[in-house]
């Protein structure tokens, strides 16, 4: 077991030595090892195992150590049995350097500098002396950290990165978790490394390498497809405790189709030392022979730094290609990658996550970090967005890119694999607590920079702006602050993605609402809330014996059982104490009994009702929790505060459901996915704890119970029980984690019909994105605003960003051949025309399923879904910098498909109103339709002057367009006339401003000249309907 540091272990270094390297001698010792390396692995059935151990017998008694002149002929031996070759069919391994350095585990941040530093310069020296060796490093956030402390190693790694021996990999800022981090935090994971990546070295990565993390979300691989990486590499599921994973090289495909080859090498290892054994195990072991003959060797030593030897190197070089062994090839990623895709047709394909069946701890595991993840996405998600609105409705107003970059690698950093799990020591704890308080409190001042921006020139008296910063309007209790430092509840209804002025406090209870809470207390002390909507009966105790759902009449609770019921476990894992939670933990089940008569009622009904009661956890530890219902919404809400001090002890919170369903729903990055509920298999059992972002759900036809959170992610759902993980008491490798007091909130959602139908997803947004009463220091507005809509509640508008700082130089990697940046990402998009515009038919309304976003005098359609899945293929992205003058030139789409393009080499366009508006970027997300998850689409338009607004729409499936300079966005393929076109789709040209090249260029295209009236109005109003 991983112990705590000793703060007080002294080491004290007794005797140093000075020697003269010999290196004949050195090569005879390699040979020797290998020799009996190869002796014994191959076993006594072997013939060339025998013919090892003899060779290895004459170098011994050829050699004299006082006559160096033999040394000769030993080696001569050795140089005749390692030079007898294998044939051609001999498996092939791919040697590759390299270092893996925890960013942050055993020691703080500020060490891992120190280990880069030496780690790096010895691979430097290994690169001198041997031309053939590469190494492969990841981790932008390393890289950017030597660069600051050591410029001169820099620049010496960049050298080598030209040379090819020097291969930065991954493509992220740090090898976060796979599980934790959410979709946009994943997403910026790769914006932040590749665009490190291409800065510095001139090329973006094409594999994933996350060789270290405690399991893999079923959404990454449309992440990495989105973010331009087709190829992955890990081996962390060798680590395993009940399932081997049947594969080491095979397709991996996510929820929405979206595959990306995976490699894994066989010899379980990214810290190999290339001796005879690994190199005989990397070949036994694969489970994919006959489909591939290529295998990954990653060799160094790892975790802690240090990195390949030259020892290591001259044992792969000798067993270069040697009879009876697997052939040796100091290599690439790129060249085995490359190898494995030309193996790829007979491989198999694993659909769904990459569940690691151990470190289920780590899902729990110190609570105020994971807390702090949660809260710091949110407050990041929407900054950016009142930035993003405060740029664009007021020229003066300056776009905190810089700010906001600085504050999202911190937060990255915190999503290193050993630090937002807990499994580091106390120091690294403290240091992202730091991070976290750093990331609100500078938060938090540009979220009010935003707010007194979008209050600036507005009539009305000071006071407050209520802000959503979710793309649907809200009806929502709120406590507004009042002066004296007193609260007042108001129901308050703001737009979507928008403001509305605070009620005057003469206005908050003017009449009391049609449904208004009411609260009874029996004389039994037993307590009910009702809100017309849900009806919520909690026993003296404060435990839930009864959730109606009102309108039905559906009881949610088993019978005979109770909800909010708190359990506790003891918590003693076989390895790894942060890490691990075994399954044998639940056999110790002891519920946490409360004592009858401590529930009150706290707010008495009207527009919020509430109660609350006490609870003695242990002698030690103790919660106090306020039950609170709101006029108007459909979950109850259990605020909570623990004051925790246990040793080994697991704390959850359990409902016993009626309802029956072998699966149940969880939520995962930009989507959800479908868990057993039973233990028919051994791969089921494993999954006795998983982990889930803000919701889970279980259903049956017509009815369900949804659990939602705002800050846990440790989760299950055995039978009929949804049961939410809350806190760990580990010892090691901090023996302070979790230690203290905690808040934190859950709901329960009783509801009718699907969980998409019955507004979970909404739901648990709207816990996790409370609305915003921020002071407004001037005039607050006087009216709502809303600045973008949506017309389906099947999309979720996740992210609106500014798309590029003002003025800022992205490198292009080769040059452009005119000397001139410029950027296209094309994607693949299914048949894609303008609608209702100048110069076509009438606009008619859109097809069925077709979602429409309003926003800025602009508006956008969304695709239909097909089968539960929008009509898309994968984004396919074109060189960055390979643009003719004008319009892009032809896309990469696939069967009907057409590209859209950013076209970035300077057209021309009519002037806008507001030339000094930047670009800003809107991410959408499909939420997921049906039993087998749905998939994701994405529309982008520029429409551009000097600095039009750049939108940027994606569902999820493309994560990374890119536009820079003026441009516009046009098909780049043949479009049919609007005579083959569906009936009900209208059409208008793309452009603003027509030039003969754009006619030119247009007709080919079957577009006419827009009509002389208004070109402008052409690009106003700008729709795209896929097909």
């Amino acid at each position: 077991m991983i112990a705590a540091p000793d703060p007080e272990k002294m080491f004290q270094v007794s005797r140093a030595e000075l020697a003269v390297f010999y290196r004949d001698v050195h090569s005879l010792l390699v040979d020797l090892e290998l020799l009996l390396g190869i002796a014994k692995g191959l076993g006594e059935d072997n013939q060339r195992s025998f013919q090892a151990l003899y060779t290895a017998n004459q170098m011994v008694n050829v050699c004299d150590p006082a006559q160096p002149e033999t040394f000769r002929v030993a080696q001569a031996l050795a140089s005749r049995f390692f030079g007898q070759r294998g044939g051609e069919s001999q498996h092939t391994i791919h040697a590759v350097g390299h270092c893996h350095i925890d960013t942050a585990w055993l020691w703080p941040f500020k060490e891992t500098v120190r280990k880069c530093a030496r780690s790096w310069t010895t691979a430097v020296q290994l690169m001198e002396r041997n031309p053939d060796f590469v190494f492969a490093c990841s981790q932008a956030q390393q890289l950017e950290w030597v660069k600051s402390h050591y410029p001169g190693l820099h620049a010496r790694l960049q050298e080598f990165a030209c040379r090819g021996q020097f291969v930065p990999v991954g493509g992220t800022w740090v090898e976060m978790d796979g599980n934790l981090p959410s979709g946009e935090a994943m997403v910026r994971q790769f914006l932040q490394g590749q665009n490190f990546f291409l800065q510095e070295f001139g090329k973006m990565c094409s594999e994933f390498w996350l060789p270290d993390t405690f399991g893999y979300s079923a959404q990454l691989p449309q992440i990495m497809r989105g973010c331009g990486i087709t190829r992955f590499l890990s081996q962390k599921l060798s680590w395993s405790l009940v399932n081997s994973f049947p594969h080491h090289t095979f397709f991996w495909e996510g929820l929405d189709g979206s595959r990306v080859l995976a490699h894994f090498p066989p010899g379980d290892s990214y810290g190999m030392q290339g001796n005879v054994e690994e190199v005989l195990k990397t070949m036994v072991k694969n489970r994919d022979k006959g489909r591939t003959n290529h295998s990954a060797f990653l060799f160094g030593f790892g975790d802690g730094g240090g990195g390949p030897t030259q020892t290591m190197v001259d044992r792969l070089k000798r067993l270069h290609n040697t009879d009876g062994l697997p052939r040796v090839q100091l290599s690439s990623p790129g060249r085995l990658f490359s190898a494995l895709e030309g193996d790829s047709g007979q491989l198999c394909t694993w659909v769904g996550e990459l569940f690691l069946e151990l470190h289920q701890g780590t899902y729990t595991t110190h609570a105020q970090i994971k807390k702090g993840n949660r809260e710091c996405e949110r407050i990041l998600h929407d900054v950016e967005l009142l930035s993003s609105l405060a740029l664009a409705r007021g020229a003066q107003f300056l776009y905190p890119a810089a700010q906001l970059r600085d504050l999202w690698r911190l937060l990255l950093l915190n999503q290193f694999h050993d630090v937002v799990t807990g499994s580091c020591i106390q120091l690294v704890a403290e240091e992202a607590m730091c991070h976290y308080e750093d990331i609100r409190s500078r938060g938090n001042t540009l979220l009010s920079a935003a707010a007194a921006a979008l209050c600036m020139g507005e009539p009305g008296p000071e006071g407050l702006l209520i802000v959503n910063t979710l793309p649907w309007e809200r009806t929502e209790v709120l406590a507004l602050p009042r002066s004296g430092g007193a609260h007042s509840l108001a129901l308050v209804t703001v737009p979507s993605m928008g403001y509305a002025p605070a009620p005057a406090p003469t206005s908050l209870q003017p009449v009391q609402p049609q449904q208004p809470v009411f609260v009874v207390q029996e004389t039994d002390g037993s307590v009910t809330l009702d809100n017309g909507i849900i009806r919520v009966r909690l026993d003296p105790t404060g435990c839930l014996t009864s959730l109606v759902l009102v309108a039905s009449g559906r009881e949610a609770i088993a019978e005979g059982a109770v909800g909010n019921q708190f359990v506790l476990f003891d918590d003693v894992p076989l390895y790894w104490d942060a890490w691990d939670v075994m399954d044998y933990h639940l056999e110790t089940r002891k519920p946490v009994l409360g004592q009858a008569g401590t529930l009150a009622v706290g707010a008495e009904g009207g527009m919020r009702g509430s109660a609350w009661f006490l609870l003695q956890i242990s002698p030690n530890s103790r919660l106090s929790q306020e039950v609170v219902l709101d006029v108007g919404c459909p979950y109850v809400r259990f605020h909570t505060e623990v004051h925790w001090h246990e040793a080994h002890k697991f704390l959850k919170v359990e409902f016993p459901a009626r309802v029956r369903s072998p699966q149940a729903t969880y939520e995962v990055q930009f989507g959800h996915l479908q868990r057993p509920t039973h233990h028919n298999t051994s791969w089921d059992w494993a999954r006795f704890e998983v982990w889930a972002h803000r919701w889970m759900d279980l259903s049956e036809h017509g009815f369900g119970l949804a659990l939602l959170n705002d800050c846990k992610y440790g989760a299950s759902v055995r039978g009929s029980v949804l049961s939410l993980s809350l806190l760990r008491a580990p010892k090691a490798p901090d023996a302070s984690a979790d230690m203290g007091r905690h808040e934190f909130t859950y709901a329960l959602m009783p509801h009718k019909g699907s969980l998409q139908d019955a507004g979970v997803i909404r739901a648990a947004y709207s816990l996790n994105f409370p609305l915003l009463a921020l002071p407004a220091p001037g005039p607050a507005p006087a009216a709502a605003w809303s600045a973008f809509s949506l017309s389906s509640p099947a999309v979720v508008l996740e992210t609106v960003k500014q798309l590029r700082p003002p003025g800022a130089a992205r490198p292009c990697w080769p040059p452009a051949p005119s000397g001139r940046q410029s950027e296209a990402h094309l994607f693949s998009l299914p048949s894609a025309v303008p609608a209702a515009g100048a110069g076509g038919p009438p606009h008619r309304d859109p097809a069925p399923g077709v979602v429409s976003v309003e926003g800025f005098g602009g508006s956008w359609l969304l695709p239909p879904l097909l089968n539960n899945k929008p009509v898309t293929q994968e984004p396919r992205h074109s060189s960055a910098c390979a643009l003719p003058q004008g319009l892009s030139s032809g896309g990469r789409g696939v069967g009907h498909d057409q590209s859209l393009a950013c076209a970035g080499s300077g057209l021309q366009t009519a002037p806008h109103p507001h030339p000094q508006r930047l670009g800003i970027s809107v991410t959408t997300s499909w939420l997921r339709g049906g039993p087998d998850g749905g998939g994701g689409s994405l529309a982008s338009q520029q429409l551009s002057s000097d600095w039009w607004p750049c939108w940027e729409l994606w569902t999820g499936k493309a994560v990374g367009t890119r536009c820079l300079g003026r441009g516009v966005y046009t098909t780049s393929e043949a479009v049919p006339s609007s005579e083959s076109w569906p009936q009900g789709l209208g059409w208008s040209t793309p452009v603003a401003l027509w030039s003969p090249r754009l006619s030119s260029r247009c007709s080919q295209l079957g577009l006419s000249r827009p009509s002389a009236a208004s070109p402008r109005s052409a690009t106003k109003k700008f729709k795209f309907i896929h097909l």
